[in-house]
C-alpha cells in the first residue's frame, strides 16, 4: 500500500482530467448553491446566525467537560448505558462487545461518519456479523464496496445508470433509472433487514446536555426505523457534538438543512433520550451511547485550531472548494475530506503522513466564508503547513531542509534577493524554449500550470526611483 500522499497524488492526477466525473459533481454542486442561496435568505441576518452559532460552539467546545458531565448525568438517569471511548480500538471494542452479549447475527445502521471513522463496519463484518446500511447513499456504496464519497451525498460521483445497474447485478431488481423506481428497490430490501436485525446503530447530528438527548436529523427515516426496530439501539457520538441547551437546535437544526442539503428544515429530526419507558409503543429496550474521543481532546487542547471541533458536518466547505470538486471525495483517502477533512486529518491520525492535505488548498478562503459556525478553515491549513515544518511536527523531508536552507539567507538579505530577482528576469528568457521538458528544472511545477513572470521592476525598485 502506498503512503497516504503518495496514494492521494496518484488519484488526484487520475481524477482531475476526468472530464465526466467533474461534470457530474459541478451538475450537483451548482443546483444545491440555488436552493442554498434561497434559503439563507430567510435567515432575518444570515452573518448574525452565523455568529450566534459560532459563539454557541465556543462554549461548547471550551467547556466540554462540563457540558459532556451534564449529558451523561441526564442521559443515564433515564437508563442509558454510556460508554467512554478514548480511542479507535476501545470503541469498536465496546461496540462488539455489546454486539457479543445480545448474541447478534444482522446489524442495521443508520448514517455515523463516526463509525467510517475508526472503520466500524470492517470490524463487525471481520467478527462474523452482517452489517446492513440503510441510508440510501451509503447502501449504495457499500454494495460498491466503496467509502463514502461526501460527508453529506455518499454517492454523488454515481449516476442514476450506474445505480440501476448496481442494483440489478446485486439485487437482481432495477426495473429502469427512474429515482423513485430505484428508491423502492432499496426499500423492499431494507425493510426486511430491519425485521431481522439484532441490534441498530446510529450516528448523532447533536448532543443536548440540558436534557441528555442525542438529536438525529435525517432525510429518509432510516434512522428512525433502526432505532425503533431492533430491540438494542448504540449512538456512536463524537464527544464534540454536544450543545448546551435545547433551545439551540432552534439555530442549528435549519442551519444544517440549509447548509447541507439546502432546505428550510430536514424531514426528519428526532430525539433520543433512552430506551423505551414504561407506555411507551416502540423504541429499543437496550440503549447504549459510545462517546469517542480519538484525539479529539488533543485538538481541544490545541488553542490556534479548537475551533475546528465547532464543525456540524454539514459538508458546506467541501461544496465550495475548487480541489474537492476537481479530485472528488475518496481521493483524499480518508473519511473527512475537503477542507475540514484537511484541517482535523492531521490531528486525528497524524501529521507528518496526512500533512499533504494542508497543501490541498488554493487557500481562496471560500470554505471559511462559507462555513456557518465560522471556523478558520484556511487559516488553519496554513498553521498545519507550518507545524509540519516545525521541530516538534516532525522532521521535514531532506528536499524540504535544502530547499530552505538556500532560501532563507536569501529571503533574509535584501541585497541578495533583488541579485537573485534580477538573475531569474534573465533565466525566464531560456526557460521558454525548455518549459515542460526535463531539462526544467520547474518541470514540477510547469507540468500542470505555468512559471508566474517575474515582474519588469520591482516595488523596491519602483521605490527607489520615484524617490
Amino acid at each position: 500500500m502506498n503512503a497516504p500522499a503518495t496514494q492521494f497524488k496518484l488519484d488526484a492526477r487520475r481524477m482531475a482530467p476526468d472530464y465526466r466525473h467533474r461534470g457530474i459533481v459541478q451538475t450537483a454542486m451548482g443546483k444545491y448553491e440555488v436552493v442554498r442561496d434561497q434559503r439563507k435568505m430567510w435567515f432575518h441576518d444570515w452573518q448574525g446566525a452565523r455568529q450566534l452559532a459560532s459563539q454557541t460552539k465556543f462554549e461548547a467546545v471550551n467547556h466540554l467537560d462540563k457540558y459532556l458531565t451534564q449529558f451523561v448525568t441526564n442521559i443515564e438517569a433515564r437508563g442509558t448505558k454510556v460508554h467512554w471511548a478514548g480511542n479507535a480500538q476501545q470503541a469498536r471494542e465496546i461496540i462488539l462487545g455489546i454486539l457479543r452479549d445480545k448474541a447478534a447475527k444482522v446489524v442495521v445502521k443508520s448514517k455515523a461518519m463516526t463509525s467510517e471513522e475508526i472503520h466500524l463496519n470492517d470490524a463487525m463484518e471481520e467478527a462474523g456479523y452482517e452489517v446492513v446500511e440503510s441510508d440510501l447513499g451509503e447502501f449504495i456504496v457499500q454494495l460498491r464496496q466503496e467509502a463514502p464519497y461526501h460527508l453529506v451525498f455518499p454517492a454523488m460521483h454515481l449516476t442514476r445508470g450506474e445505480i440501476k445497474d448496481l442494483f440489478q447485478k446485486k439485487l437482481n431488481d432495477a426495473p429502469s433509472d427512474d429515482p423513485e423506481e430505484l428508491t423502492m428497490v432499496a426499500r423492499r430490501a431494507l425493510r426486511e433487514k430491519y425485521l431481522q436485525a439484532d441490534v441498530g446503530i446510529t450516528g448523532a447530528n447533536f448532543a443536548i446536555a440540558e436534557t441528555g438527548m442525542i438529536s438525529i436529523t435525517e432525510n429518509e427515516g432510516n434512522a428512525r426505523l433502526t432505532a425503533a426496530m431492533p430491540k438494542t439501539l448504540i449512538t456512536l457520538v463524537g464527544i464534540e457534538k454536544v450543545l448546551p441547551r435545547f433551545e439551540d437546535l432552534a439555530l442549528f437544526l435549519p442551519m444544517l438543512a440549509v447548509m447541507g442539503t439546502g432546505q428550510a428544515l430536514t424531514c426528519y429530526n428526532t430525539m433520543y433520550g433512552g430506551p423505551r419507558q414504561p407506555g411507551e409503543a416502540d423504541g429499543p429496550e437496550e440503549y447504549h451511547v459510545v462517546l469517542l474521543d480519538n484525539h479529539r481532546t488533543l485538538l481541544l487542547a490545541d488553542a490556534e485550531q479548537r475551533d475546528a471541533l465547532h464543525c456540524i458536518r454539514c459538508g458546506a466547505c467541501l461544496n465550495v472548494c475548487p480541489i474537492f470538486r476537481n479530485v472528488g471525495g475518496h481521493s483524499y483517502g480518508t473519511v473527512y475530506g475537503g477542507p475540514i477533512g484537511s484541517v482535523i486529518t492531521p490531528h486525528l491520525r497524524g501529521l507528518q503522513d496526512w500533512k499533504h492535505l494542508s497543501y490541498a488548498s488554493s487557500l481562496c478562503g471560500a470554505c471559511t466564508e462559507t462555513c456557518p459556525v465560522k471556523i478558520d478553515l484556511h487559516h488553519h491549513l496554513l498553521q498545519n503547513r507550518r507545524n509540519a515544518s516545525s521541530p516538534n511536527g516532525g522532521s521535514p523531508s531532506f528536499w524540504q531542509r535544502i530547499a530552505f536552507k538556500f532560501f532563507a539567507p536569501v529571503a533574509n538579505k535584501p541585497a541578495l534577493w533583488s541579485l537573485v530577482t534580477k538573475l531569474g528576469r534573465i533565466g525566464q528568457i531560456f526557460h521558454g524554449p525548455i518549459k515542460g521538458t526535463a531539462l526544467d528544472p520547474a518541470q514540477a511545477w510547469t507540468k500542470t500550470r505555468d512559471l508566474p513572470p517575474v515582474a519588469k521592476e520591482s516595488f523596491r525598485e519602483w521605490w527607489e526611483a520615484r524617490r
